[in-house]
């Protein structure tokens, strides 16, 4: 059966509906047709120029990205900066592309609850509750099956992530601490940190933690742990495409699916 774009958009509907994303993001269909034909799909997080030339070097028809390539209304496109460039060779080269954002991280299967998986928690609630759809929402909390010194949890997060630095939030006797009530957001998720306060964690993990939401957890007696926005997306998002190429053979289309798992974190901490 052949997979038409439209076919993508409404299974990305489905997993995902546009209606928990974020009022700021712009999640969905960023370039294409819906009657395309769809043989061959490249996974990857961010729609930068060097992932639409992969695609188009493996013959892709689609780029499917975690971040959109437009966020907000253009009043032209130059295509010697970004995001005209990332436009102008995919549309030369007959390739569509679409993202699942803010919806994928609130959706029930999305990112927060792979990354709740990968920690293996328990008793797992939603931070930030969806106002549409139970159970839906950004971020969880969740419990440890059993409680890890504070260190030994930062070690796990290095080898889950595949990290070998952290930014940490806390006082120095807190290293030897165990803890077990445990928030994980995707992304940059310093902004829920008010939730994770009020549902009592003891640790928040997640990305572009400022210094003044620092502040704010040492007043609050919670520790914040800094894995980057990249590393706390990017394999959780791998899962994703594995779960989103599946769902689509099972409904019968035969597709080709091509992760990209070279993409890099553009931050070096030297």
């Amino acid at each position: 059966m052949i997979l038409r774009l439209k076919d993508v958009l409404e299974l990305m509907e489905e997993i995902a509906p546009h209606e928990i994303a974020e009022s700021w993001d712009n999640p969905g269909l960023q370039i294409g047709a819906l009657n395309q034909a769809i043989k061959k799909i490249y996974f990857a997080l961010d729609p930068t120029l060097k992932n639409i030339e992969k695609a188009v070097s493996c013959n892709a028809d689609l780029l499917f990205t975690h971040h959109p390539l437009i966020f907000r209304p253009i009043s032209c496109i130059n295509i010697e900066e970004y995001p005209g460039h990332v436009i102008e060779k995919a549309i030369k080269n007959d390739i569509s592309i679409v993202c699942m954002h803010t919806n994928l991280d609130a959706a029930l299967d999305g990112i927060n609850k792979i990354l709740i998986d990968l920690l293996d928690l328990s008793n797992v609630e939603v931070l930030k509750e969806s106002e549409t759809i139970k159970e839906a929402g950004i971020g969880r909390i969740g419990k440890l099956k059993d409680p890890m010194k504070l260190l030994d949890f930062i070690n796990f997060l290095k080898r889950i992530f595949f990290i070998d630095k952290v930014r940490v939030v806390c006082n120095k006797t807190d290293f030897n601490k165990a803890i077990k009530r445990v928030a994980i957001i995707g992304g940059s998720g310093s902004s829920l940190l008010p939730y994770a306060i009020q549902k009592k964690a003891e640790v928040v993990v997640t990305g572009d933690i400022g210094y003044h939401d620092a502040l704010n957890a040492i007043f609050n007696g919670i520790i914040l742990i800094d894995i980057g926005h990249f590393s706390s997306e990017k394999i959780p998002f791998v899962l994703f495409a594995n779960q989103f190429s599946e769902r689509l053979k099972a409904k019968g289309f035969d597709i080709e699916v091509v992760i990209d798992k070279e993409e890099l974190d553009p931050f070096r901490i030297i």
